[in-house]
């Protein structure tokens, strides 16, 4: 969606500009990436879970998604070194923009009882995480193929210094942060 990359480069970046006053361009805070990230602990039972998983990640960001496996073995969860344990996706360029677009204007205001997202999720690095308790408020996911609701973990990476510039920077992207 080139129409949210030339929104932020007519409206976002120079409102950034002046709330901030920096002195070059370059300090303007951007969204570097965004990372989905499905956990799988079922995977271990069950193997056509994983694969599940990924044709969901797949609809629902237009990319092929990346199989995580554990790195230790761990005897309280069964957990052997190697074993998946779930899928993650990193978007950037036209495709995360485009995700974008689709999180904050459709997929959001889908979830019941939706008042908005917290605003104080932010790591204080300028990162900001969102989880997602199901996969349907997606329109890509038919309610009929799913085999079991899973949530999610979306991570907006930007370059803002602190929390008060990424908060700006996604407000002003169309983030329904909760009053």
């Amino acid at each position: 969606m080139a129409r949210l990359k030339k929104f932020y480069a007519e409206e976002v970046a120079p409102a950034l500009m002046k709330k901030f006053s920096y002195k070059s361009v370059m300090q303007i805070p951007k969204l570097d990436k965004i990372v989905v990230n499905v956990g799988a602990g079922e995977v271990k039972d069950n193997a056509k879970a994983m694969d599940a998983i990924l044709s969901d990640l797949a609809q629902i960001t237009g990319q092929k998604a990346h199989i995580c496996k554990a790195r230790k073995s761990v005897a309280n969860f069964k957990l052997r070194e190697g074993m998946p344990i779930g899928a993650k996706v990193t978007l950037r360029g036209e495709r995360m923009y485009e995700f974008l677009d689709r999180l904050f204007n459709i997929a959001l205001p889908r979830v019941r009882d939706f008042r908005g997202i917290n605003p104080n999720s932010f790591d204080g690095r300028g990162n900001y995480a969102l989880g997602l308790k199901e996969q349907l408020i997606f329109p890509e996911i038919d309610y009929d193929k799913i085999d079991k609701v899973r949530g999610m973990d979306i991570v907006f990476v930007t370059t803002a210094q602190n929390d008060e510039e990424a908060r700006e920077l996604l407000s002003l992207m169309g983030a329904p942060f909760e009053k």
